[in-house]
């Protein structure tokens, strides 16, 4: 690991109060910064500490009231100029250590940008930032194969093509990373699904089913649910917001029209469309219009522990969310929506926007015959 030019102390646990806190001290005079700051037992000194070895050590802090108080911390040498400092978790105990070691020209520096300014691969960087945040076990595994530099080799692969001339297989290579990009952009950030549809087709109570609990307020009065109510859930591993909306309709109260225009925000944001209709009601010229605002939505009868009203309708997946009924098969078909293409195991996923827009430029360079625009591109990533 590269030296880090100024001593730099970044707080690697989430802040907050916690049993234990673990503080990272680097630079090239970290001994220096924290030699008269910890008291080992006996003579030694921090440069006799054996590397990865933890030892017990005292530090004396001062409160906001000048009052001196000496704290035990856990010392572990990571490296030559690395020191895990691993104190009480409590917000007092961390602020007045970042303090006193402020006191010695030590700089507080948040995690991520102790990470991207560690001199390490840029998108490992990313990728370690992004792990901290991802939501699913399949995320994180493929975030965790960017950390192990999938994406890096896919791009140095695209770089050599491009050197060798070989440009058509450069572009197929820059076009399946650009294919893999709405995965990417997700694994931190979830999908936005939207339930909507007429009054009292149960779309509360679906969402409920979905999530496993009773999160949405459910009643059998129509335009009941007046604002977007979203959940967070995983769908065969994948993230997603599930926004249960106000029943579209033509309204006077101002109230529910004021809800039904926050559910049209949101179907306009919305990466998938549920429409959720009743089964047991006949299929009416209004349900058919909002079918045709959104043909992509995918179509679900709900209610079939109901008797089916008589008359056609178009074909979507009949449901039940009171009782369970088609739930299964509803996880399954949004999953396959949402991600028609998965990425196999140890592919080159690229997952934040500037290396999607990065990509983006470099394909477009190389479509007008610009590769040497393309190399330089693809060598900022």
């Amino acid at each position: 690991m590269p030296q880090i030019p100024h001593t730099c102390v970044a707080q690697l646990t989430p802040p907050g109060r916690g049993a234990v806190a673990t503080l990272l001290v680097e630079g090239a005079d970290v001994i220096d910064v924290l030699q008269d700051f910890l008291r080992l037992k006996g003579d030694r000194t921090l440069a006799d500490v054996a590397g990865d070895r933890p030892i017990l050590a005292h530090c004396s802090l001062k409160s906001e009231l000048q009052s001196e108080t000496v704290e035990e911390v856990v010392v572990c040498r990571r490296s030559a100029d690395s020191i895990e400092l691993h104190c009480h978790g409590g917000y007092a105990t961390v602020a007045a250590i970042q303090g006193e070691l402020a006191k010695r020209g030590c700089r507080s520096i948040g995690w991520r940008d102790r990470l991207t300014g560690s001199g390490q691969d840029p998108i490992a960087a990313a990728a370690q930032i992004a792990l901290a945040e991802a939501r699913t076990f399949r995320t994180a595994s493929i975030l965790l194969d960017q950390y192990k530099g999938a994406l890096r080799r896919a791009i140095t692969a695209i770089r050599q093509e491009i050197a060798s001339a070989d440009l058509a297989s450069a572009a197929g290579g820059l076009d399946r990373l650009l294919q893999r990009g709405s995965v990417g952009r997700h694994l931190v950030e979830p999908w936005l699904v939207v339930l909507a549809g007429p009054p009292n087709a149960g779309k509360s109570t679906l969402v409920n089913a979905l999530v496993g609990y009773d999160r949405a307020i459910v009643h059998h009065a129509p335009g009941t649910t007046r604002d977007v109510v979203t959940e967070t859930a995983a769908v065969d591993g994948w993230p997603v917001h599930l926004s249960d909306t106000a029943g579209l309709r033509d309204a006077d109260h101002p109230l529910e029209t004021a809800g039904i225009n926050l559910a049209k925000e949101q179907l306009a944001a919305a990466d998938l469309v549920i429409l959720v209709f009743d089964s047991s009601v006949a299929w009416s010229d209004d349900d058919r219009r909002l079918l045709d605002s959104w043909p992509e939505a995918l179509v679900i009868h709900n209610k079939c522990d109901l008797p089916l009203a008589p008359g056609e309708r178009p074909s979507g997946i009949a449901t039940s969310g009171l009782r369970g009924a088609g739930i299964e098969e509803l996880v399954d078909v949004i999953a396959r929506r949402l991600v028609p293409n998965q990425p196999p195991p140890g592919a080159a996923v690229p997952f934040t926007a500037d290396q999607l827009a990065a990509l983006q430029s470099a394909a477009e360079s190389l479509a007008s015959g610009d590769p040497h625009g393309a190399m330089s591109v693809l060598d900022r990533i």
